[in-house]
């Protein structure tokens, strides 16, 4: 179905499809497509009220029966990282982090096969291909970066430069938006779990934002009641997307009501809603 505000792109919804968070519910999509010059300040209006971007759409879930899903960001001035979170850092310090186009490699898409293999295998991902996976990565109409972490070769020459024999650790798609960074998608080598790379990715995310005088980090959506969300709930400065407006998350287990279908606004009135100017 379309659905269309005033001089502003079309939105659509999807077809209900099995909850991948939640067992035994039903998810539903709102989304429209980054296109033309304007693509870049229709994905930072659009973040900045609770949508993600998947190469050239950005959406937001719209269920029928559920507002489980919830953006999530961290205020980067306000961010004191735990007493493990900081170990973590010491512990992934040897760490070099290269920055490079939004261009996929084939040692990358080794890795993002490891990593679904271990960590996701039965999820929507599990099929894609090495095509799929450049598409994910290549196809942005916005400011993207990809983030490698790499394991230095103590064995490498000064004069080699730092990726000359060094191991492949983690990867992070990154949008660049006016107020901050925001993992599109990250993945990592599951041979160290123990070092907890996906929470040393968002931590380092935290300190370029941080560098760079950005106020948030973007971390997609957080649904209480997923074990696979429970992790963003430990970042602190933590702020959630709710009833339309950006609030400190506070007790995670305050939000684990279920909200009742009559309560869940109609989707005319949720597009109605968007502001395009939003600054």
């Amino acid at each position: 179905m379309r659905h269309t505000l005033p001089s502003a792109p079309q939105f659509y919804v999807t077809a209900p499809q099995p909850c991948p968070y939640l067992h035994g519910r039903a998810e539903r999509k709102l989304f429209t497509a980054l296109t033309g010059d304007g693509a870049r300040d229709l994905n930072n209006a659009l973040s900045r009220q609770g949508f993600r971007r998947s190469q050239n759409v950005v959406y937001r879930p719209s269920c029928e029966s559920c507002v489980a899903c919830m953006s999530a960001r961290i205020r980067v001035r306000d961010f004191i990282p735990t007493r493990t979170q900081r170990r973590i850092q010491r512990r992934n310090a040897g760490l070099i982090r290269l920055a490079t186009s939004a261009w996929a490699t084939e040692e990358q898409f080794e890795l993002f096969r490891r990593y679904l293999d271990h960590r996701h295998a039965d999820g929507g991902m599990a099929d894609m291909d090495i095509f799929e996976f450049a598409a994910m990565i290549e196809e942005t109409p916005v400011r993207t970066r990809v983030f490698e972490y790499r394991v230095p070769d103590p064995a490498a020459g000064p004069d080699t430069g730092p990726q000359a024999g060094s191991a492949l650790a983690a990867v992070c798609l990154t949008d660049l938006l006016d107020d901050g960074v925001s993992l599109v998608y990250s993945f990592y080598d599951p041979a160290r779990m123990h070092d907890s790379l996906g929470t040393h990715v968002i931590l380092d995310h935290v300190q370029m934002a941080a560098e760079a005088g950005l106020p948030y980090v973007y971390l997609g959506y957080w649904v209480p009641g997923s074990r696979k969300m429970a992790y963003k709930a430990r970042f602190g400065a933590l702020e959630i997307y709710k009833g339309g407006v950006w609030q400190d998350m506070g007790d995670p287990a305050r939000h684990e009501a279920d909200i009742h279908p009559l309560a869940i606004d109609p989707i005319v009135e949720q597009v109605a809603r968007i502001n395009l100017s939003e600054g």
